[in-house]
């Protein structure tokens, strides 16, 4: 099966018999090949396209290869170098290492044995992206799904936030892969093939209903064939009756607090509740006797704590 045009591979080798030959075997293979003929050549072009492999010789004129690793190395500090060499002493294989190489393949080059070193450490590279995207969004209600709507890795928040909406619910990841799978497929993909598309738009939510309590999935972005999605968490509106269910105070002394604790004035509360200011100056009284405090500021804080907890 061919690899994705995407995954490019940078092959930097001064002798043009080697490059024609791995220029055929990857484009068989489906990948992109660019070519360099030595070191700078090869920092030109990752100035410009940056390569998901890169194939060094390591015996070149000028800028030899362990030279040219070590500076493309501070360039693209992830991406995966295979050094191609004739070169067989330990040392020079460790002096590859060491330059920032991660492979070796010894000349005269096997195309098979270049094009299965190189899945192996594209595979690793996007993997280990993929694992940094999961530490980057570290404490967010975020995770990753394959173009099938299967998950490739989540934060521990959604983790935890699928589980309790799931409940008794046993494979609540495979319940909800048909549902990304074809929200994906259909106006998602629509959506991100125009990079105008503003990925926080209402077209971009997928809203799940197949739990105990419905919830929305939004699009983030795409990385290779994986979809990075967030649980987009609404806050519910608290009211009085959430005050009186925690504080020892009546239903009229909650709606009271209720409008204090958002900085209305004992007229302005008066008026929303139909009751005279004088009224309301009583129902704080013993609303600050019931709370321990002694003034509307300390009882708006215990109000708000409840509120937007």
């Amino acid at each position: 099966m061919n690899n994705k045009m995407s995954d490019v591979v940078l092959v930097v080798d001064d002798s043009p018999e080697s490059l024609g030959m791995l220029n055929v075997a990857l484009n068989t293979q489906g990948y992109t090949a660019l070519v360099a003929l030595n070191g700078l050549q090869a920092l030109s072009i990752v100035e410009k396209v940056q390569p998901d492999v890169i194939l060094l010789d390591a015996v070149m004129p000028e800028m030899d290869g362990f030279e040219t690793c070590k500076k493309l190395k501070e360039l693209l500090p992830n991406t995966p170098i295979i050094f191609m060499t004739g070169l067989t002493d330990v040392e020079d294989v460790v002096k590859g290492f060491n330059a920032g190489g991660v492979d070796y393949v010894t000349k005269p080059i096997s195309p098979d044995e270049v094009i299965a070193r190189i899945k192996t450490h594209v595979n690793t590279a996007k993997l280990a992206l993929s694992a940094q995207d999961a530490l980057d969004h570290a404490g967010k209600n975020v995770f990753c799904v394959s173009n099938e709507g299967r998950l490739a890795w989540a934060t521990p928040q959604v983790h935890e936030i699928i589980d309790e909406l799931a409940q008794d619910n046993m494979t609540p990841w495979s319940t909800l892969a048909e549902s990304i799978k074809t929200w994906l497929n259909t106006t998602v993909a629509t959506n991100i093939t125009d990079s105008s598309t503003d990925t926080t738009d209402t077209n971009n939510h997928l809203l799940i209903n197949c739990f105990t309590s419905p919830f929305n999935i939004s699009y983030e972005r795409k990385q290779d064939n994986l979809h990075l999605l967030r649980i987009v968490q609404t806050s519910v509106q608290k009211s009085p009756e959430d005050l009186k269910a925690k504080l020892p105070i009546t239903k009229r002394e909650s709606e009271v607090l209720y409008w204090v604790s958002y900085g209305k004035t004992s007229w302005e509360i008066s008026q929303i509740l139909a009751m005279s200011p004088r009224t309301v100056n009583k129902h704080l009284e013993q609303i600050f006797k019931k709370l321990g405090v002694d003034n509307r500021t300390s009882a708006a804080a215990i109000s708000i704590r409840i509120l937007e907890g």
